[in-house]
């Protein structure tokens, strides 16, 4: 009884000194699980097809949240202060951008209109859509600009 109680005493308390903290969000068929030991952050996005892990010392995050109840959003600053974000889909697509090319609006996430043709049809409503990144290697097409807020 004295070693299971030493035992126990000895995991709640080295817990807090390598500052473990976990999180976990489901997604409809999208599983983020999000971890800190010391001073790297930990991620695990897990889908119908494949699983993926990433590590690294942020500066802030991951900020992991479900959009329209399918999409899996994980976004995160990186401790040189490069902020990414990255939104998984259901069919195992996946799309990112520097946060300076995101905005949030009115409660939803504003991507750049040419993310729209990369997203499929069902989860493009889950985003508004911005024209302020035309650039030569990736141009706005005139069609498209009347899906823009602005």
């Amino acid at each position: 009884m004295r070693l299971v109680g030493a035992i126990l005493l000895a995991a709640i308390l080295a817990g807090p000194a390598y500052g473990q903290t976990r999180s976990e969000l489901v997604c409809g068929v999208l599983k983020a699980e999000s971890w800190k030991a010391a001073a790297t952050s930990h991620w695990t996005i897990a889908g119908p097809s494949e699983k993926v892990t990433e590590t690294g010392v942020l500066k802030s995050g991951p900020r992991l949240e479900c959009i329209d109840g399918a999409v899996l959003g994980v976004e995160f600053a990186s401790s040189a202060g490069h902020s990414i974000f990255t939104a998984y889909f259901p069919d195992g697509t996946n799309i990112a951008y520097g946060r300076q090319q995101i905005d949030r609006r009115g409660g939803r996430i504003v991507l750049p209109i040419q993310a729209k043709a990369r997203i499929a049809a069902p989860y493009r409503a889950a985003f508004d859509y911005h024209c302020r990144l035309d650039m030569p290697t990736d141009p706005i097409k005139p069609a498209t600009r009347a899906d823009c807020i602005f």
